[in-house]
């Protein structure tokens, strides 16, 4: 029984780590955008387990485009270590304001999220002789020189990471204090959880995460500028990926990246200046109409056919 439950995921490993043996540079740079927003969706959704809905995924992911960046720039380091230093600005960054800000609860900590890519930007403008100004910053020369090869399978591992890490939280005891949280917060206090302790904690993690991705996704196209890196689609598009996939779970995200990764080269082929309104859309009719998401509907499904064969 287990070994059929690990067959699909086998499976999976296997087409994900050969995809460019067989594969064009198109397909596999469609991949590498595809694969920075569900490491997006997955830490966004690691942050809504605890029962705070935070927007702050494209505030944090621009901040650790910028922080990788401006370090090659000013310092010459690797590009590894310039995107792990992305990772690091941009979760002590999400520490500090986390102690602010998460006594809030609800409505009032998404809007405050939700301001954190605008007053980044804001910031970064102001420094043109740091920062390039409304312009921004360009690197001499993409990572690994543009191969998408290599490309996509750096991408791939900060994906991987990212999966690795969001089933951490779910196998442990971080996975228990944060839904007990998000069921009721005063239960959890009464079951000796530091409720806020654990909110800054996750909060600071998955702002790290998206650093990385935004680190990498700075050196896999070799820019930055205020507008570019804080943009809406890095927080809506893998928003609505999670919400189709489904929440509260590591799969879930994954299998509404899948799909709505490659729905959204096409929309932006099609569509270049609304396709912001149908991912709105998706999260919506989602939202109202889908709620548990297409993986768990799957499962659901699945679950109900064996029950019917079993009948029979």
């Amino acid at each position: 029984m287990r070994m059929t439950r690990t067959i699909p995921y086998l499976l999976g490993a296997a087409v994900a780590a050969t995809f460019p043996l067989f594969t064009g540079a198109y397909l596999q740079q469609v991949a590498v955008s595809t694969l920075i927003y569900l490491t997006l969706a997955v830490s966004w959704d690691m942050l809504l387990r605890s029962g705070q809905l935070g927007f702050g995924t494209a505030g944090f992911f621009g901040l650790g485009s910028y922080a990788a960046v401006l370090l090659v720039l000013n310092v010459n380091a690797h590009p590894f270590l310039s995107i792990a230093f992305g990772g690091l600005v941009a979760g002590a960054v999400a520490l500090l304001v986390g102690l602010a800000v998460l006594r809030l609860r609800g409505m009032y900590f998404a809007i405050t999220t939700l301001a954190l890519a605008s007053i980044f930007a804001v910031v970064l403008r102001n420094f043109p002789r740091l920062t390039g100004g409304p312009e921004g910053k360009m690197l001499p020369t993409c990572i690994y020189a543009g191969d998408t090869t290599k490309i996509y399978w750096l991408v791939l591992a900060v994906a991987v990471l990212t999966i690795v890490i969001s089933e951490v939280f779910e196998r442990t005891r971080i996975h228990l204090a944060l839904t007990s949280i998000r069921n009721d917060e005063r239960v959890a206090k009464s079951s000796g959880v530091n409720v806020f302790r654990y909110l800054v904690f996750v909060f600071a993690v998955t702002s790290a995460i998206q650093g990385i991705a935004g680190g990498t996704y700075a050196h896999v196209f070799g820019f930055v500028s205020p507008e570019g890196s804080f943009s809406a689609n890095f927080l809506l598009l893998p928003l609505a990926m999670a919400l189709l996939g489904g929440i509260h779970s590591t799969w879930g995200p994954v299998v509404g990246g899948l799909v709505l990764g490659a729905l959204s080269e096409y929309l932006k082929l099609q569509i270049p200046y609304g396709h912001l309104l149908v991912y709105g859309a998706i999260i919506v009719v989602v939202t109202l109409f889908l709620p548990q998401g297409v993986s768990r509907m799957f499962k659901t499904w699945v679950r109900r056919s064996s029950v019917t064969r079993g009948v029979q």
